[in-house]
C-alpha cells in the first residue's frame, strides 16, 4: 500500500516552497490532484497525478537530511533585515532545506538541516526529550556548586520557567559538556546568566545520534543509512521515505 502524506506537505516538497505558500496556492485553486482542484487537507500519494498550475509534479522519493557546522555570527533565519549574516548568505543546497531548531548568532556548531517538515517538527517537539549536547566555556572557574545547580535546573526569571534536570559534566577550569533534553531561547547562556556566569563560547556536538563530527564552520555531511535510519527511530517517525 502507498503511503499517503498531505497535499500542503507533498507541494513543499516537490514544488520547494513552505508549507505556508503550498497553503495558499490550494486555497487559489491553483492545485489539482486526478484533475480535479485539491481540497485543504486532502491526502496524495505518489499514485496520484499532482499538477500546480498545469504543470504535473514529482513527489521527492526520499527526504533529505545534513549536518552542517553553523559558524559563529551567522543568524537562524532565510531573510532578517537586521541580521549581518544569514544562513542563506553562507550556505546553498540544490534542494530547500530548513534548519532543525535553532543555534543563536554567537553560538557555534551542529544544525540539522532538512526538507521533512515532520522530521523537523519532531525534533522540535518537547515532549520527545532527545538529547542535544553542547562544549561550553565560561568567563569563571567553574565549582562543583555550579555544575550541582546547572543539573538540578535553573529557575529563569525572565521566562517564569524552570530548566530541566540535565547532565552536566567538568572539562577543564572554565569548560563543561552539558546534555539537554529541552530547547529553551538561549537556555545554556541563560541558565548560567543566573549563576553569575558569561558564556565565552557554545558549540552543539549533536543533536540525537548525529554527531558533528570532524566538520569545519560552514562544511556539512549528508546523513543516510542506520545514521539516518536511527535518528527517525528516536524521534518517533517510522522511515524517512515517503
Amino acid at each position: 500500500m502507498e503511503e499517503s502524506i498531505r497535499i500542503n506537505k507533498y507541494l513543499s516538497q516537490a514544488a520547494d516552497c513552505s508549507r505556508r505558500q503550498a497553503d495558499h496556492m490550494l486555497l487559489e485553486g491553483r492545485v489539482l490532484v486526478n484533475g480535479s482542484i485539491a481540497k485543504t487537507g486532502q491526502m496524495v500519494s505518489s499514485l496520484d497525478e499532482v499538477a500546480l498550475d498545469g504543470h504535473k509534479l514529482n513527489m521527492l522519493k526520499n527526504c533529505v537530511v545534513l549536518a552542517w557546522y553553523k559558524p559563529v555570527g551567522v543568524t537562524c533565519t532565510e531573510k532578517d533585515a537586521h541580521a549581518s549574516k544569514t544562513i542563506r548568505d553562507v550556505f546553498s543546497y540544490p534542494v530547500r532545506l530548513t534548519y532543525a531548531g535553532r543555534l543563536d548568532r554567537d553560538s557555534e556548531g551542529l544544525l540539522l538541516l532538512t526538507n521533512d517538515g515532520q522530521l523537523i517538527q519532531n525534533l522540535m517537539r518537547g515532549a520527545y526529550g532527545h538529547e542535544k549536547e553542547y562544549v561550553v566555556k565560561v568567563d569563571r572557574e567553574i565549582t562543583d556548586s555550579f555544575l550541582q545547580k546547572m543539573a538540578q535546573g535553573i529557575y529563569l526569571k525572565d521566562l517564569k520557567q524552570t530548566t530541566r534536570p540535565c547532565e552536566i559534566t567538568k572539562e577543564g577550569r572554565y569548560t563543561f559538556r552539558i546534555i539537554l533534553t529541552q530547547g529553551l531561547n538561549r537556555q545554556i547562556r541563560r541558565m548560567c546568566a543566573a549563576l553569575g556566569y558569561q558564556v565565552k563560547i557554545l558549540k552543539r556536538i549533536r543533536v540525537a545520534n548525529i554527531l558533528l563530527q570532524d566538520l569545519k564552520p560552514g562544511q556539512y555531511r549528508e546523513i543516510t543509512g542506520e545514521e539516518l535510519s536511527k535518528l527517525y527511530a528516536t524521534v518517533h517517525l517510522n522511515s524517512h521515505e515517503m
